[in-house]
C-alpha cells in the first residue's frame, strides 16, 4: 500500500485554524475543523482544481465551520494567507494506528505526497512514521513532490516509489488519498488501485473504492 500524507495521516492543525477563524464566527471545535477539511477537499475535487489552487477548498472550509455568509470571503482570504505546508502537522490517531498495525502484519508500505520538501520531517516529528529503523513505524519510502520534481496527478511521481516495491504488480498496490483529482486520478494513471479516504460520505456512488477510516484497511 502507498499513502498520501495530507488528509490521510496529517490535517491542517485545528489548534491553529480554530482560533484563526473564531473571530469570523467559526466553530472552534476540533471536530468541526476535521469535517471542514474533507468538505474543502470535496469542493476542490468537484471543481477539478489543480494542486496549486485552493480557493474552492478555502470557501468550503470556512462555510463548514459555520462562518456566516457575509464573512465567508474574508475568512477564506485569511485562511489562504495562514494555511501553509508547516501547518499540515496534526496527526490522525486512527490512521497512525492503522499504519502501525499494517506494517506489523507484514504489509509493504510507503508514502507519496504532494508537498513542499518538508513532509518526511513532519511525518516523523508528528509521530506517524519514518524510513528505516527507529522508534516509529517504518515505511519503505517517503516521496515528496518538491524533492522529486513531479506532482500528482502526474503518474511519474509514483515511479520514484515503485522502485522500492520490485516484483509487485502495480495493479496490486493500493494508493490511499483524500483527493479525487490528485489521488484517485494520479493512481489510476499510474496503474495503481485507488482508494479514497472519505470519512463523511462526500462521494457516495463514486466509481472507486472508499473507506471511512484507515482502520478499515485492516
Amino acid at each position: 500500500m502507498l499513502f498520501d500524507a495530507g488528509g490521510v495521516f496529517l490535517l491542517p492543525d485545528p489548534t491553529v485554524l480554530a482560533p484563526l477563524l473564531a473571530p469570523y464566527g467559526g466553530d472552534p471545535s476540533i471536530q468541526a475543523h476535521v469535517r471542514a477539511h474533507y468538505s474543502g477537499m470535496a469542493a476542490k475535487s468537484a471543481a477539478g482544481s489543480t494542486e496549486s489552487f485552493w480557493g474552492d477548498y478555502n470557501l468550503a472550509y470556512v462555510e463548514a465551520v459555520g462562518v456566516p455568509a457575509h464573512d465567508v470571503d474574508y475568512a477564506a482570504h485569511v485562511l489562504e494567507r495562514t494555511r501553509n505546508a508547516f501547518v499540515w502537522r496534526w496527526p490522525m490517531a486512527d490512521s497512525v494506528e492503522a499504519l502501525a498495525r499494517l506494517v506489523a502484519n507484514g504489509m509493504p508500505v510507503g508514502v507519496v505526497s504532494n508537498a513542499s520538501g518538508q513532509i518526511e520531517e513532519v511525518l516523523q516529528r508528528s509521530g506517524v512514521c519514518q524510513v528505516g529503523d527507529g522508534p516509529l513505524t517504518s515505511v519503505r519510502v517517503i516521496i515528496d513532490s518538491h524533492v522529486v520534481g513531479v506532482a500528482k496527478p502526474d503518474a511519474r511521481i509514483f515511479d520514484h516509489a515503485l522502485v522500492h516495491f520490485e516484483g509487485i504488480d502495480p495493479a496490486r498496490i493500493a494508493y490511499i488519498g483524500d483527493s479525487v483529482t490528485m489521488d484517485v486520478g494520479g493512481a489510476r494513471s499510474a496503474g495503481l488501485h485507488p482508494i479514497l479516504l472519505d470519512p463523511f460520505g462526500d462521494h457516495v456512488g463514486a466509481d472507486f473504492d472508499r473507506i471511512e477510516s484507515m482502520l478499515e484497511l485492516l
